[in-house]
């Protein structure tokens, strides 16, 4: 569970800015490297109560955080987002540090500390070690597609143009066989450019499928509906079935077929993603009944009826 964020700091939910911006200072002061001299545990409560002070010194992130407590803040924002707009430098000046991260008061050895991987300050913030700024990569993009069952089961290209940072860019991306909805493809070096001089983030082609007016999808596999005469299902017959790419496939319906029966064309659907492995076509069979009969066809209807049909 996530730890809380005002309790870390040691301070109420009602406390204002400058309460929350005092506590902090008095924590950090006190468990800032220079001054624990290598004590691991100090180092593991400072980055946590840096954590909460970046998170409840902003208002707004503050305010998301007051809506959906530690757990709910925690699963909807990743460690970049906290510490995006924290500016680490004029918390030391203000705070009584050097610019650079080292400490300027009592036992500043210019000692720095990464936060690791692991911890609130790795890979999301700009800053491995205490108050000096790292290349960190930029923000990624995510550009919606809509696409055809067609278009998904055979794969295709497409050129997509769409807005980034006040201008327009075009570019013709591969999309390859089985993307189904939510499926991403990644372009790297293609999204935002880092704030921090690092390198810029991924652009993702997100696949979103357009409706079908004949198919429908379960899964991989395909359901189409067919509607077949009474006599057909009684005696049999043989349906002509198209596929997405347009071929005619010839599908044997067997004598005394039911209502709703769904029957199988293997190797029809949609194929996977990775891999060889497709999904399967079904014919769902509807017999039409006819709501009003001819005289001729109510004479046929009662000869079954005697001969037990």
């Amino acid at each position: 569970m996530s730890e809380d964020y005002y309790q870390m700091l040691g301070v109420g939910k009602s406390a204002s800015a400058e309460e929350i911006k005092k506590a902090y200072r008095k924590l950090a002061m006190k468990y800032h490297p220079d001054h624990t001299k290598g004590d691991k545990s100090s180092e593991e409560k400072f980055k946590k109560i840096s954590e909460a002070y970046a998170v409840l010194s902003d208002k707004d992130k503050r305010k998301q955080y007051d809506t959906f407590g530690s757990e709910g803040f925690s699963q909807r924002f990743s460690q970049e987002e906290i510490f995006r707009g924290f500016d680490f430098n004029d918390i030391l000046r203000e705070f009584g540090f050097g610019g650079s991260g080292n400490f300027s008061g009592r036992g500043g050895q210019g000692m720095r500390f990464s936060f690791g991987s692991g911890s609130p300050f790795g890979g999301g913030s700009p800053f491995g070690a205490y108050g000096t700024q790292q290349q960190v990569k930029g923000s990624d993009l995510v550009y919606e597609l809509p696409l055809t069952l067609r278009e998904v089961i055979t794969g295709t290209s497409k050129t997509i143009s769409f807005e980034h940072k006040g201008r327009s860019e075009r570019i013709t991306v591969k999309i390859p066989k089985g993307m189904v909805t939510g499926k991403k493809i990644r372009l790297a070096g293609k999204g935002e450019q880092s704030p921090y001089g690092g390198s810029p983030g991924d652009l993702f082609i997100q696949s979103k499928m357009l409706g079908d007016p004949v198919f429908s999808m379960e899964g991989n596999d395909l359901v189409m509906e067919k509607q077949i005469r009474l006599s057909e299902a009684l005696l049999g017959t043989s349906l002509s079935v198209p596929t997405p790419e347009g071929r005619e496939l010839s599908l044997k319906v067997p004598a005394g077929t039911r209502h709703g029966t769904k029957m199988r064309l293997t190797g029809y659907g949609i194929p996977a993603m990775k891999g060889s492995k497709r999904g399967n076509l079904y014919v769902r069979i509807h017999i039409t009944i006819p709501k009003k009969l001819t005289a001729d066809q109510k004479k046929i209807i009662e000869k079954l009826a005697a001969a037990g049909l």
